[in-house]
């Protein structure tokens, strides 16, 4: 705490001046890991900056809360930085173009955000065509980051790794609209700045509301160790999972199309619930709602998008309201997760557009935003929400956000308050997930924005992203994708999800999304009838039972065997270790184009003096090595079949 405790942390100009140049007292408090410091300015502004330490993983969190005390507008606050610090690091020299020896830079790995490919959350920043391991800061040099249209991970994710010589910061921007991040390399330092983007704004008497936060966890240990550490920290700090009164484990769920009616989804819970497949959630999906809305078979089909916003179930599809489905999944054992989009509507179909088009922005738009930074609006969709809740017995509601929000916003920013639609947008999307968890609170949600496009420590902290990329919606998506995405969200949050597709019989497919979560999506057509035959309902029992005893261990120690690559013609692989347990998991994919049929991979967290025992989950069949061997020689295995995956448990003996 003393390291940050004189430090002020964030910057701006007040008026077009600096803010040390501004008459202003401050006041310090601290309690437990808590230390908040105001300051309160000569004309009545006030800042509130709340620390916070988590000593046991030497992290620090921080968030500025903003209030107008006076009775006038205040002054223009611009150059907001919530996040402004320099930190040190080991020397850079400067940078030379000939004969610099660029591998000795300081490195700062920055993951892709979502965006639907082969190459989400890997960590490139240069390239988006060509992704890359990793981006040089050299000595003088700044590096800029930001996502696209106003969702926290489109492109880019708000998560970096700076690192030199076995030392550095793992940074995380909270903020679920359109941030910034700026890092600038000094000989011995590393300032660390990050903001909402283009901001400029007075304060009206009495507005109060918070900007975004940081997250900074120093660290002596190299890259995926120190990624380790972080997977730790989030897991304890920031994730609902696991915590008293909950689920200890994210979901394994069964998807069904919201437009199938009612008479398929019970017949598909029948079957689930009769033949004991240990499915934790029934799913359903868009499509279920619309006063006048009729069935559709899958969601590439049907009129789900165009009747978004009228929030009554369809009576031609569902004619008992959804109550018969809800009661007869809480029969079969299952938990009942419902979609829904609350922050767009169809202007011609949703009552509420024409009821209240002053809870919209930009009514006069075919699909219009709902205003959560409206009280009144806020507090309607809230109480449908409740209502919904209650009625229907949701355990988990699935938030969809599928459009653009920034230049709504900032088409709606009045003069001289540019920034304030967004800032009070956010601030009221983590009210309304704060309220229903406060209501609810053993309530899931599921973040979902056309997939992963809104992971950030503050969705973290409130939700799970279920289902981490739209790039599983396909058909038959490429596996590729879904194996690369093990790799990548993972080294930054133990908890996400992914689809497995709708082809059944395919255990290479089934196994590529094993995660931390995992959805089966082989009853969302509802013109394919689910479990037709036996040995269909025997291969998704089989796979499921197997993916509950490998879960566990998707929460541990994570390290990545190979790099990502959309090529089909290399292996892809990674280890998940329990170090409580001395045990784990290694998983393998020879892809269907790959030519070698043996390969050597490192693992991590070996004891040399220790004898372990892998068992091959597809027979039980063992063999030990020793840890002296796999130290020198590495863990050699053969798979003579090309498209193969595999699965090793190893403990020591």
């Amino acid at each position: 705490m003393e390291t940050l405790k004189n430090n002020r942390r964030f910057s701006f100009l007040y008026d077009g001046k600096e803010i040390t140049d501004a008459d202003y007292s401050v006041s310090q408090t601290q309690e437990g890991n808590q230390l908040t410091t105001c300051y309160t300015f000569a004309d009545g502004l006030k800042i509130t900056n709340i620390l916070t330490c988590h000593e046991e993983y030497n992290a620090y969190e921080w968030v500025n809360y903003l209030e107008n005390t006076s009775n006038e507008p205040s002054k223009m606050i611009s150059e907001l930085w919530d996040c402004d610090i320099t930190l040190p690091m080991l020397h850079e020299e400067p940078y030379k173009p000939i004969a610099w020896k660029d591998w000795d830079a300081t490195v700062v790995y920055a993951p892709a955000g979502c965006c639907d490919s082969a190459y989400e959350f890997y960590f490139k920043v240069d390239d988006a065509k060509k992704p890359i391991q990793d981006s040089r800061l050299f000595c003088g040099q700044t590096k800029k980051y930001a996502p696209i249209h106003g969702k926290s991970s489109w492109m880019q994710a708000p998560f970096f790794n700076i690192h030199k010589g076995g030392m550095g910061y793992i940074v995380a921007v909270g903020w679920t609209g359109q941030w910034n991040c700026q890092l600038t390399r000094g000989a011995e330092d590393v300032t660390i700045q990050t903001k909402i983007q283009d901001t400029e704004f007075y304060m009206m008497p009495g507005e109060r509301f918070r900007t975004s936060s940081v997250v900074i966890m120093p660290y002596e240990c190299d890259v995926i160790d120190s990624q380790n550490k972080w997977r730790r920290l989030v897991k304890d700090k920031y994730s609902l999972i696991g915590k008293p009164g909950r689920e200890e484990y994210a979901p394994l769920s069964c998807i069904y199309w919201g437009g199938a009616e009612s008479h398929i989804i019970l017949d598909g819970i029948q079957k689930i619930k009769e033949n004991e497949i240990p499915y934790d959630y029934l799913w359903i999906d868009a499509g279920w709602y619309g006063i006048d809305n009729p069935p559709s078979p899958d969601d590439y089909e049907g009129s789900w998008g165009p009747t978004e916003g009228d929030w009554r179930v369809s009576p031609l599809i569902h004619p008992n309201g959804l109550k018969d489905v809800s009661e007869a999944i809480h029969e079969a054992g299952m938990k009942f997760l419902l979609w829904m989009e609350i922050e767009g509507a169809s202007k011609e179909y949703a009552p509420i557009c024409k009821e209240h088009p002053e809870y919209f922005l930009d009514i006069e738009k075919k699909y219009p935003n709902l205003n959560l930074g409206d009280e009144k609006a806020r507090n309607y969709i809230f109480e449908l929400l409740s209502d919904k809740i209650v009625e229907l017995g949701i355990d988990c509601f699935r938030q969809d956000a599928n459009g653009p929000f920034y230049c709504t916003w900032r088409s709606n920013d009045r003069e001289g308050r540019k920034g304030i639609t967004e800032i009070k947008y956010i601030n009221g999307l983590y009210a309304l997930w704060d309220s229903l968890l406060e209501r609810f609170p053993h309530l899931l949600i599921d973040n979902c924005a056309s997939g992963g496009k809104r992971i950030d420590i503050e969705t973290l902290r409130r939700s799970v992203p279920l289902w981490r990329s739209d790039s599983a919606t396909a058909a038959n998506y490429k596996l590729e994708g879904m194996q690369n995405q093990q790799l990548g969200y993972n080294a930054w949050m133990p908890y996400s999800g992914g689809g497995t597709g709708r082809v059944l019989n395919d255990v290479y497919r089934i196994r590529s999304a094993y995660s931390g979560s995992m959805a089966t999506a082989y009853t969302i057509d509802s013109r394919v009838i689910f479990g037709k035959t036996q040995e269909e309902i025997d291969f998704v029992k089989k796979y499921c039972s197997e993916y509950l005893k490998v879960r566990p261990y998707f929460y541990e120690d994570f390290y990545p065997l190979t790099q990502m690559s959309d090529s089909t013609d290399v292996w892809c692989g990674s280890q998940f270790h329990r170090p409580k347990q001395n045990d784990g998991i290694v998983q393998l994919f020879r892809r269907e184009d790959a030519p070698y049929e043996t390969a050597r991979f490192d693992l991590r967290a070996i004891e040399e003096d220790a004898i372990y025992c892998f068992t091959d989950a597809d027979d039980d069949s063992s063999f030990t090595i020793s840890g002296k061997e796999l130290k020198e020689k590495g863990f050699v295995i053969t798979l003579p079949q090309k498209r193969t995956a595999k699965i090793y448990f190893y403990k020591t003996v």
